[in-house]
């Protein structure tokens, strides 16, 4: 089995990607607000215990199956030790099952990112981002309090792809992780 994660900051186009990718190979795509949504719609609020279970019964089942392969995006806090913890775990999950992990990060400024939070694709797949002024803020809020771009060798996991896409479509963005990894 393969498992990319697709990591970025807010708004860099990681669900986009993802969605691209997966047209144009056999991996399943788990992007993160497919828990955080659910949550939100049923309890009102977020929840972080429910989405972390959600996740593992996710990821759990995912593992033990004939997939081919999952792609699961994530905002990744690099100066977080439980960001770090969170990837270690997941990775624990699903190497039992000889998985191959591949890491893509996505780089993009500020301003692009900001533009792409109030993009219609974006708010039809997540629909706790259509305060877009409450998500802007957000998004400028952890841009300010966490580092959510790596450090040039900070990752120091074999098969890591640093792509910044703030001038790149998603669908040559997927060729190119596709191509890289040979998936």
């Amino acid at each position: 089995m393969k498992f990319v994660f697709l990591i970025g900051n807010a708004a860099v186009g990681k669900m986009t990607v993802g969605q691209e990718l997966m047209k144009i190979t056999d991996l399943r795509l788990f992007h993160n607000h497919m828990t955080i949504e659910p949550i939100l719609e049923i309890f009102g609020y977020f929840h972080n215990d429910a989405k972390k279970r959600l996740r593992e019964v996710i990821f759990e089942e995912f593992a033990k199956s004939d997939n081919y392969g999952m792609i699961f995006t994530y905002v990744w806090a690099f100066d977080q030790p439980s960001c770090w913890e969170f990837v270690e775990h997941v990775k624990s999950i699903f190497e039992p099952y000889g998985t191959e992990f591949y890491y893509v990060e996505l780089i993009a400024p500020r301003e692009v990112r900001l533009e792409r939070n109030k993009t219609e694709h974006r708010l039809m797949y997540k629909p706790s981002k259509r305060d877009t002024v409450r998500s802007d803020e957000r998004l400028i809020h952890d841009d300010t309090h966490y580092r959510l771009e790596s450090y040039e060798g900070e990752i120091p996991f074999d098969n890591y792809l640093r792509i910044y896409n703030a001038d790149l479509a998603p669908d040559v963005v997927a060729q190119m992780i596709k191509e890289k990894f040979d998936l």
